[in-house]
């Protein structure tokens, strides 16, 4: 069933959705959460087909949130789908001129009572997720920095300003990873003396990898720059020789232990519905998330000041080589003017009265074997 409305308010959708229930005999208790997901016209699509698949395993009233603050004509637009061969309700808001910049007071009358409320930010995310007025609405507050712009950027800031009940889909790209690197240590305990994360330049899933690494394992990890896509391998070095995951293709990984064969196994670049449907199985606080953004925190301030030492010795080295220059010209200058002034002496025959030799060039002049005393 599906119903549209056109220029209405948020009293009026909420009734909508009561009638659309009864007719498709869609009841409320079979649904176990509501998911807020905030897009523009751009990422609406993709948004609401992630959304619709997660659905699936976890049936809930789904309220897409389209914002359009730049037109001036103030408005609220809703398309209600129930029984749609998805379980659940999937209400789309379209919000326009002022609606679009208090949309919780839309969203308030909406919400399933009694029920967790996740909010996810499939592109841009507001400046701070628990004080922004749809974040203060949720239990679980999800971005993704990879569908931004400048996804290290956006990692890096939703590291620094991190909350309860906050996490990134950069994380749940890792839970594959995670996985098998912690069979790994499992089946090959040993001490490790240094670990490398590869992978395409810029990917923010691996310095989120490289932070939760340098957490568990206690040493610094290097990240090194390869064609990707995504994450291509990592290493851990021990004693006996490395524990290895490689993947070039993003489908299959070699695996590899010291002292055993190697071994092919599934590494598949999981999408979008799969990632937010692994969130939305946790509604808590994920401890090992908060712990791996700390260290990542510590990492970019530490390359922060590896970063800040490099351009003072560059500038230093700088400052020198132009002091060094500036002498070396002047030099040259002072040579110049009196192989200048010597010249015109001779040509006129006569000393220049201003032309007299220097200390430096009378002693020059001196034979030292006539005026130097007996040494001995």
């Amino acid at each position: 069933m599906k119903i549209e409305l056109k220029s209405t308010n948020s009293s009026k959708v909420a009734s909508a959705l009561i009638k659309a229930r009864r007719n498709a005999g869609s009841p409320t208790m079979g649904m176990v959460m509501t998911l807020i997901v905030v897009t523009d016209s751009q990422g609406y699509q993709r948004a609401e087909k992630a959304a619709l698949a997660a659905s699936f395993e976890h049936p809930c009233r789904l309220l897409l949130v389209v914002t359009n603050s730049r037109t001036k004509t103030s408005g609220l637009d809703a398309e209600i789908r129930v029984g749609e061969r998805v379980p659940g309700e999937t209400v789309v808001l379209r919000m326009r001129g002022e609606v679009a910049e208090h949309p919780a007071s839309v969203l308030l009358p909406l919400l399933l009572p009694d029920s967790p409320v996740v909010a996810w930010w499939p592109t841009q995310a507001p400046e701070n997720l628990s004080t922004d007025p749809i974040g203060r609405l949720a239990n679980r507050r999800i971005t993704d920095a990879d569908g931004t712009r400048q996804p290290m950027a956006s990692l890096e800031h939703r590291a620094r300003h991190h909350g309860p009940g906050e996490t990134d889909l950069t994380w749940a790209r890792l839970t594959p990873w995670r996985a098998l690197l912690a069979a790994a240590v499992d089946q090959y305990p040993a001490t490790f003396t240094a670990a490398v994360v590869e992978a395409q330049r810029g990917h923010a899933s691996a310095q989120l990898m490289a932070a939760w690494l340098e957490n568990r394992l206690g040493l610094q990890v290097e990240v090194k720059n390869t064609r990707g896509p995504g994450i291509t391998g990592v290493r851990l070095t021990t004693a006996a020789g490395d524990i290895a995951i490689t993947r070039d293709d993003g489908l299959l990984a070699e695996y590899s232990v010291p002292g055993q064969p190697k071994r092919l196994v599934a590494l598949k670049r999981r999408d979008t519905e799969d990632l937010i449907a692994e969130e939305l199985r946790r509604l808590d606080d994920d401890d090992i998330f908060e712990a791996a953004v700390t260290t990542l925190v510590r990492r970019m301030r530490r390359e922060q000041t590896r970063k800040s030492g490099a351009a003072k010795a560059a500038g230093t080295k700088t400052g020198a080589a132009k002091k060094t220059a500036a002498r070396s010209s002047s030099r040259k200058s002072t040579t110049a003017k009196r192989t200048t002034a010597r010249s015109s002496s001779s040509s006129s025959g006569t000393a220049a009265p201003d032309a007299a030799p220097s200390p430096e060039e009378a002693v020059g002049t001196v034979d030292p074997a006539v005026t130097a005393p007996d040494a001995g």
